[in-house]
């Protein structure tokens, strides 16, 4: 949920005295807990990628929030390692020092071991690997713990993902930041139902099109790819996107969702012809507006109020037939579809329409704009900012992170790094002393 580098709009609106200079409606905390994928997601169940969601109780929540990181006991660890620096600790490992401390019979698991049980067993469910989130955010910006990846085998890294993430505990701790509820709302951070969310992973899971699409007064304003790199395949697919867009929202989106204002994101696997709901964000400067600025989408002009369905004499042909290959069944269609237009045109001649018309016709048939990476914009090098850069540690802890197979190695290796800069801090004490 919250943006991964944050736009020029959305850091002075956020800022302290500038409170006013984006023209956001309030943002109420109601919008913000509709917008949390417990709420949304029972909804929309049909459309959205294969996930569970596991009730979360006080003391998992206390878990997370706790300093440190202290995993559970792995039943398939090999063997036994503990780093005091690092602040990771399996209680599965050094047995000695347990059974020599005053808290012999402490659970790391107490209190929450039907939580930890679900997660296991939906971990099987969905096929052995899951990417999880809470309720607005995924741990995108901690994969560096998990070998560059946010896919999940086992609880533990589960646990190491949602501890060390700073977009997860945004979720805990700052979800009605900036929020203007009246004071009689009895909503408060700690009536907030956290959820932890599973979803199925998916090997094919291909991230270029992966779409952000934007909505004001029910009405979709534009839309942008999320994979902020140039993918040339998709300005041929353009026109096709946007009406499977627009047509999902109208159908299953504009109606149905308690708020006029919000962002979701959707994915539209090959063959391009079906459109999952993968999120929905508050319509409010922590949401990303990725290609777009805020105070562009903000200042967009209405869209026309004619939706294609209101046009006359206008048929709708599915884009899902002429992705199924039935190509007689289209042809059928497209030849009624003509047939009827001749007969209305033999019937009243009067009716045919001029060039202006046809012209103000076309301004009808309007669609949002899909903004795509072009190859000559800095993007598409990556001279912008990298992504979650803030979030991000230097070279040497990504790199211990990544040259094991596990959390043990990387506890080694980031005890070997410690001790060289110790060592490499005395040689240079000692030769500033000896000058």
């Amino acid at each position: 949920m919250p943006a991964a580098v944050q736009s020029d709009d959305a850091a002075s609106a956020s800022s302290p005295g500038t409170q006013g200079q984006l023209p956001f409606p309030p943002v109420t905390r109601e919008h913000i807990l509709h917008c949390s994928y417990h709420s949304w997601h029972p909804k929309y169940r049909t459309i959205t990628p294969k996930a569970r969601l596991i009730p979360l109780n006080q003391a998992f929540l206390d878990y997370l929030r706790a300093d440190g990181i202290i995993l559970p006991p792995d039943d398939d660890a090999q063997a036994q390692w503990s780093d005091d620096d690092s602040g990771i600790f399996s209680a599965s490992d050094n047995t000695d020092a347990l059974d020599d401390s005053d808290d012999e019979g402490e659970d790391v698991l107490a209190g929450w071991r039907n939580i930890h049980t679900a997660i296991t067993n939906t971990i099987a469910e969905l096929g052995g690997k899951v990417v999880p989130k809470l309720n607005w955010s995924a741990p995108k910006d901690a994969t560096w713990m998990n070998a560059n990846t946010i896919m999940c085998r086992t609880p533990n890294e589960i646990y190491l993902l949602l501890k060390s993430s700073d977009f997860v505990t945004h979720d805990l701790e700052h979800a009605f930041d900036d929020t203007a509820d009246s004071p009689s709302s009895t909503l408060t951070k700690g009536t907030i139902p956290y959820h932890l969310v599973l979803r199925k992973a998916v090997r094919q899971w291909n991230p270029s099109v992966e779409f952000r699409c934007f909505v004001r007064g029910r009405r979709l304003l534009c839309m942008c790819q999320r994979d902020l790199n140039h993918f040339d395949f998709l300005f041929g697919l353009s026109g096709r996107l946007r009406s499977l867009i627009q047509e999902f929202f109208d159908v299953r989106l504009r109606d149905t969702f308690p708020d006029a204002n919000f962002a979701f994101d959707v994915y539209v696997p090959a063959p391009y012809d079906r459109v999952w709901l993968v999120d929905v964000n508050p319509w409010a400067p922590r949401t990303d507006p990725l290609l777009f600025s805020w105070m562009e989408i903000l200042n967009m002009p209405e869209p026309p109020k004619e939706s294609i369905d209101d046009l006359p004499d206008f048929v709708r042909l599915p884009m899902s037939m002429g992705a199924s290959g039935n190509g007689s069944q289209l042809l059928e269609q497209m030849r009624a579809a003509a047939a009827a237009q001749d007969e209305l045109d033999d019937n009243d001649s009067s009716g045919r329409l001029d060039d202006s018309d046809e012209s103000e016709a076309d301004e009808e048939l309007w669609l949002p704009e899909l903004r795509l990476i072009r190859a000559t914009d800095p993007e598409a090098y990556n001279f912008s900012t990298p992504q979650y850069s803030a979030h991000k540690l230097p070279r040497d802890v990504v790199d211990a992170s990544q040259s094991g197979e596990g959390l043990r190695e990387f506890a080694r290796d980031w005890e070997d790094i410690l001790a060289k800069r110790r060592r490499d801090d005395e040689q240079l004490v000692e030769s500033s002393e000896d000058d």
